[in-house]
């Protein structure tokens, strides 16, 4: 068995020469005291009041300068706070009123473009109503007659407007140049010596048109009466656009 060369008492040696903490608390608690103990028995006797003073006085003066400062950086800090706080609720104020006038600007516009869409529809509405009442008096308004003079002139234009809306071929001149031939311009002249005389059927009025080719070339909307200007004028255009194309084309008896 090898042989332990530490002996006891070089052991226990190793062992106080590492202090363990609570040997290390214990050093300090006596360096202290023995320090206390120093200086109180290097002032002098006389003199405890004066150093208690002093002691007092210096507690006052290290304790009071700090809490000015302090006092005074937090006032600082606060009223930097403070005016930090009004400028973002100054900013927010002016952002909200900026806001509130752009909404309001808006608003106007809307309800400005609705009061004009409103007032052209009303305007679109009254004219609309308006050309629906002028339509209407339109419908319900009688057509003027027109009205021809009592006269061979008379009697010429009123058998073109009726020969016009029949279709019957004729001009004012081929008319006019016909009736002073056949009667010189009297609707009530008869010839009674012709052909047509013997026979029994005289040619009458304007045109010099016997009954029975009177009653074959008949105008509707005219007089039946064969005597009837209008009525012999059309009946005989009538029958002179059958035999002949117009009565433009008729120069003599026919």
């Amino acid at each position: 068995m090898p042989k332990n060369t530490n002996t006891p008492g070089h052991s226990r040696l190793t062992k106080l020469n590492k202090p363990t903490k609570q040997h290390k608390i214990a050093l300090a608690g006596v360096a202290t005291l023995g320090a206390a103990a120093l200086a109180f028995s290097a002032v002098p006797s006389d003199a405890g009041t004066t150093t208690s003073d002093a002691a007092t006085s210096t507690k006052v003066a290290y304790s009071t300068e700090p809490i000015k400062g302090v006092k005074a950086s937090v006032t600082d800090q606060l009223a930097g706070a403070g005016v930090k706080t009004e400028a973002i609720q100054a900013k927010a104020d002016a952002k909200a009123k900026a806001a509130k006038a752009k909404a309001d600007a808006a608003a106007k516009k809307k309800a400005a473009a609705e009061a004009a869409a409103k007032k052209k529809a009303e305007a679109a509405r009254k004219a609309k109503k308006a050309a629906s009442r002028s339509t209407e008096r339109v419908k319900i308004q009688p057509v003027a007659a027109t009205t021809y003079a009592n006269n061979l002139n008379g009697w010429i234009n009123h058998a073109l407007a009726i020969m016009k809306q029949k279709g019957i071929p004729g001009s004012y001149n081929g008319l006019y140049k016909n009736i002073m031939r056949e009667s010189s311009g009297n609707p009530s002249a008869i010839n009674g010596w012709d052909v047509n005389a013997v026979n029994g059927t005289p040619s009458i009025g304007l045109l010099q048109v016997i009954q029975p080719t009177f009653n074959a070339y008949h105008v509707s909307g005219t007089s039946s009466n064969i005597y009837d200007p209008v009525a012999n004028i059309t009946a005989a255009a009538n029958y002179a656009a059958d035999r002949y194309g117009s009565i433009d084309n008729v120069n003599s008896a026919y």
